[in-house]
């Protein structure tokens, strides 16, 4: 099934993509959905009032998820662009509901920041609460998968050695457009081509069959850490070609569109514009 949240009325609705249309799931967004016992067949027999696909002023896929997870030094092209070991462990670190938007919605460039960098990521989106999870457990924990644009403000984020003052600014990380469930991407491991393109320019290009740390194994590890309830994301990181690590450095300065899409699951389209 796709599956997305859908903004309607005033308010959100949980919905499932049927040809041209938008099926009411009977929630108001995927979070309450996944958070319901077998939400599964409940979403595949829903059969609600609809709306067109096209056009479709589409939510964050979880507007309010209880934590989101990213992980850094991901792909082994990445790693070695920053200049760095591969790692023995996950690099964590967090984001906030306040800092998602739509898949298409703009993104602000704050004025406090210079290096507006851009990030396509695999998002894994969990369908039910687990803790300290076996391998099986992780893997029937995953709801499905989305697309994470993880804009980045370098100048912020490399103030300390830690990340995460530039990556969790207000209204700025793109997540949709939908929540793919496994058996239509190839299982919860799945390997798809993954990119990112400014102004029609690709940036970056790689395929999540590479990551080091799959799905289920961070499903695993960050559940020995903190429970993971439903509705809540793990951005799996990005792939070599961000704009911190070209030479010269390209940041986003506003009037850019990027695009950062994951074969399967659809793209984030979104333009830059600065902040009034």
């Amino acid at each position: 099934m796709k599956l997305a949240t859908l903004r309607v009325g005033g308010g959100t609705r949980a919905v499932r993509v049927e040809d041209d249309r938008l099926v009411d799931l009977g929630h108001d967004d995927l979070g309450a959905l996944f958070a319901r016992e077998n939400w599964e067949q409940a979403a595949a027999a829903a059969d609600g009032e609809s709306w067109p696909l096209e056009g479709a002023d589409l939510a964050p896929v979880v507007p309010n998820p209880s934590k989101v997870i990213c992980v850094g030094h991901n792909y082994t092209n990445h790693i070695k662009e920053m200049g760095r070991e591969l790692p023995s462990y996950p690099t964590l670190f967090p984001k906030f509901a306040d800092t998602l938007i739509g898949p298409n919605d703009p993104i602000v460039k704050p004025a406090e920041t210079e290096a507006l960098d851009w990030e396509v990521e695999l998002v894994v989106v969990i369908g039910k609460q687990v803790r300290r999870a076996t391998e099986d457990e992780a893997a029937a924990a995953i709801a499905g998968f989305t697309v994470m644009n993880d804009v980045s403000m370098r100048d912020w984020q490399f103030r300390t050695i830690e990340w995460t003052q530039g990556k969790i600014w207000d209204s700025s990380t793109p997540v949709g457009p939908y929540v793919v469930t496994p058996d239509e991407v190839g299982g919860v491991r799945p390997a798809l081509a993954v990119k990112t393109v400014v102004d029609g320019q690709v940036m970056q290009s790689d395929d999540t069959g590479t990551l080091l740390f799959d799905p289920v194994q961070l499903v695993q590890y960050i559940s020995t850490v903190v429970r993971l309830n439903p509705g809540d994301l793990i951005a799996t990181g990005t792939p070599a070609g961000v704009g911190h690590a070209r030479d010269p450095k390209v940041y986003l300065v506003g009037g850019e569109t990027v695009v950062t899409e994951i074969a399967g699951l659809g793209a984030c389209t979104n333009l830059v514009v600065k902040e009034s």
